[in-house]
């Protein structure tokens, strides 16, 4: 992969469907790192580079893509990875005015916080919470299915956020009561 199919999001990227510690396998294929990576669509910057990744992607797999064919299929005719939250996830608030690219590895990505800290503790990276990821295009054609796809490379966490999928973290469900209670006297 060259460094024109990267791309490093913006600091408003929220990630949702976290699996970066432990790899997961979906219908038996191989186990994957993964992250949704929710884009909210004013971040234009973020935007036109992963636009233009998945043209140099598109460019640079063109072999791959044509395959047997005799050429290779327009980019419009391919399945991409960049996707549009309000029309394929209308009831998920989340993905509302966002865009969304699923990312996925079957290496372990790199881990940081602000201050380029590793995070070790699973409990920090969660779906809700908003960073930088570092992506990467590439063209695939298998078992005729063409298209780009996107490799998660590295995450750095930037904030925490509400979590996504109705679980309250304990410290935010207890926080309160702990204030007004003091039943350990």
């Amino acid at each position: 992969m060259s460094t024109n199919t990267k791309v490093i999001t913006g600091v408003n990227t929220r990630w949702s469907y976290v699996s970066v510690f432990q790899p997961k396998s979906i219908n038996g294929s191989t186990p994957k790192y993964s992250v949704s990576l929710i884009i909210p669509k004013d971040d234009k910057k973020t935007l036109a580079a992963i636009e233009l990744a998945i043209k140099a992607a598109y460019d640079e797999g063109a072999g791959k893509l044509k395959g047997n064919s005799r050429s290779v299929p327009a980019l419009s005719a391919l399945k991409t990875p960049l996707r549009d939250g309000d029309a394929e996830r209308p009831d998920d608030p989340a993905y509302a005015g966002s865009y969304f690219v699923n990312a996925n590895s079957t290496q372990k990505p790199g881990i940081v916080d602000g201050k380029l800290q590793h995070i070790i503790d699973p409990e920090e990276v969660y779906s809700g919470v908003y960073g930088r990821a570092s992506i990467s295009f590439y063209a695939y054609n298998t078992n005729g299915n063409r298209g780009i796809a996107c490799w998660l490379n590295n995450l750095q966490k930037l904030r925490d956020g509400e979590p996504l999928g109705g679980h309250a973290r304990a410290e935010d469900d207890f926080a309160a009561t702990s204030a007004d209670e003091d039943f350990l006297n």
